[in-house]
């Protein structure tokens, strides 16, 4: 279960001249932090990867435009942008999920296309059709209550949701805004890397006005379709989740929720400690022990921020159709500015 930390020093000490001034997203990884080596795969592991492969390569496919029991008219061929996502990584990443069962594998894959269609992010970006668009959710992140910034030790983007600044009230806007940061901090990953790192503060802000009807502490239900949304639909991506300033209301929140946490995810959660030790002090807010002397600005970060992710969703495409446009191209390869495969396609 849960534990508090109950020996927590103040890791907020800083020296003001180290401070940097920041109030846009650090758009690329710095040269001082490398992912870490990839692990290699076995020869049962590589056969079970090919076969995944052969199935999604096929031409004749069809998968589900919703994600519950879906008709013969509501299956539909892969689109390229949905090839661009089914990748070398994206497999890897479902079939480490499902325990290298095949059958679950290719189940799961498939019902993660079909969840992505029904809501609105199969296109790769609003640029390219997607429904939930950085205008839609632009009011949920007036006030910086999800913020991407920095990279942690092992090159994760940084995803930083601040209930505290929470300025709306539950809807499933709020949700949409979820799933928009979430696509936007893989925008945001570099070649080697394709996990994040999630820095959870419960702290209150009196800077933000009250609004009769939110909560920093989401319903039971609206905390189970976000769980089913991560866990689901994106399996293996949460490298890291740092919580801090937990009140005694979220406590309760995340013991009620606890038995819907699957046991790979709780294994990534640490409470109450120092995020310097997890995050270089130049990529981390100064809230936090970091030199980041950052401030919100939505007027400011929000057209910045989706600027920078146009520009990598971009750069990925191009080098998607520049490698021939096929299931099974590697992230890697994608990210990169490199002009010959690292990975190339298994058959």
């Amino acid at each position: 279960m849960f534990r508090r930390n109950k020996d927590k020093k103040d890791e907020n000490a800083i020296d003001p001249s180290k401070l940097i001034k920041i109030d846009i997203p650090i758009e690329n990884l710095p040269k001082t932090i490398s992912p870490p080596e990839p692990k290699e795969l076995t020869s049962e592991q590589k056969a079970m990867y090919k076969e995944v492969l052969k199935h999604f390569s096929d031409p004749e496919l069809k998968v589900p435009t919703v994600e519950k029991k879906a008709s013969e008219e509501q299956m539909e061929p892969l689109s390229l942008h949905e090839k661009a996502w089914l990748t070398r990584e994206c497999f890897l990443r479902y079939l480490r999920a499902t325990k290298w069962v095949l059958e679950d594998c290719i189940e799961r894959i498939t019902l993660s296309l079909a969840w992505r269609r029904e809501f609105g992010i199969s296109n790769f970006g609003e640029e390219n059709g997607d429904r939930i668009t950085s205008d839609l959710v632009a009011v949920e992140d007036e006030t910086g209550k999800q913020v991407v910034l920095g990279y942690e030790n092992d090159a994760r983007p940084i995803l930083y949701l601040k209930p505290g600044r929470q300025n709306t009230k539950t809807s499933h806007r709020q949700v949409q805004h979820l799933v928009f940061m979430l696509e936007r901090v893989v925008d945001f990953m570099p070649p080697g890397q394709d996990s994040l790192a999630l820095l959870i503060d419960f702290k209150d802000h009196a800077d933000v006005p009250k609004v009769s009807g939110n909560s920093k502490i989401p319903p039971i239900g609206v905390g189970k379709e976000v769980l089913h949304i991560l866990q689901t639909h994106y399996p293996e991506r949460l490298g890291k989740a740092l919580l801090t300033n937990i009140p005694w209301l979220a406590w309760t929140f995340l013991k009620m929720i606890h038995p819907f946490i699957d046991p790979m995810t709780r294994e990534k959660l640490v409470f109450d400690e120092p995020f310097p030790k997890y995050v270089p002090k130049d990529q981390l807010d100064k809230m936090y022990g970091g030199y980041l002397d950052f401030t919100y600005k939505h007027d400011v970060y929000w057209p910045k921020f989706n600027d920078m992710a146009a520009k990598k969703r971009s750069h990925y495409l191009t080098r998607f159709e520049k490698f021939g446009a096929r299931v099974g191209l590697s992230e890697f390869d994608l990210r990169g500015d490199h002009e010959e495969l690292v990975y190339p396609i298994e058959v």
